[in-house]
């Protein structure tokens, strides 16, 4: 995988910096039940109803000292932010072509030399939708990890990753208890986050 804010190690220090300064200014904090010994994970991150996603969650995952690649639609890494996407752990996602990004994804985290956690968003975007899209659990199943239940609590002002979900095969059940966990939290846009 190639090098991001996450694991290069002066601009990690960094940026760690800056984001901890602007968690405290906007008054948010990070929580963690991930075991220190757990390093590959599929990391869904829900609810998704805001641009302002993705500053948090990157603030989060530095905070907790993760090493996070993410998965993004093609064109968010147009010239001239490609570059920053990337440095930030994007991966970018051509959703017009038919790639099959699950094997690929697979493979990466069934490669991967050292940690990898490579986290989507099941929604898929920020508009309200009726079902999610179901590629995390097939990659989590098909590399042989754990789901990792990433958060962004707008009414408590808290992100960070819930416990890890053991995928069991059955889809549908496993879909409720995960959707279960995500019940009580509350997206910037909470009308655009539906469970059922």
């Amino acid at each position: 995988m190639h090098r991001t804010m996450f694991n290069t190690p002066v601009l990690r220090h960094v940026m760690r910096a800056l984001t901890g300064v602007f968690l405290k200014v906007t008054g948010w904090r990070a929580k963690s039940e991930l075991p220190a010994d757990v390093t590959r994970t599929v990391m869904i991150g829900a609810p998704h109803t805001s641009n302002w996603d993705m500053p948090y969650m990157l603030s989060v995952m530095l905070a907790l000292r993760m090493d996070v690649y993410w998965m993004g639609k093609a064109s968010l890494f147009r010239f001239p932010l490609g570059t920053v996407m990337k440095l930030m752990g994007g991966i970018p996602v051509n959703r017009g072509k038919s790639e099959n990004v699950v094997a690929t994804s697979i493979e990466a985290l069934k490669n991967a030399k050292g940690a990898l956690h490579l986290a989507l968003s099941p929604e898929g975007t920020r508009a309200r939708v009726t079902q999610w899209k179901t590629g995390f659990y097939y990659i989590a199943v098909g590399a042989g990890v754990p789901i990792l239940l990433g958060y962004l609590d707008y009414g408590n002002k808290v992100g960070g990753f819930g416990p890890l979900f053991h995928p069991t095969g059955d889809l549908e059940a496993d879909l409720v208890t995960i959707k279960a966990y995500y019940a009580p939290i509350k997206g910037k846009n909470p009308d655009q986050f539906k469970l059922d």
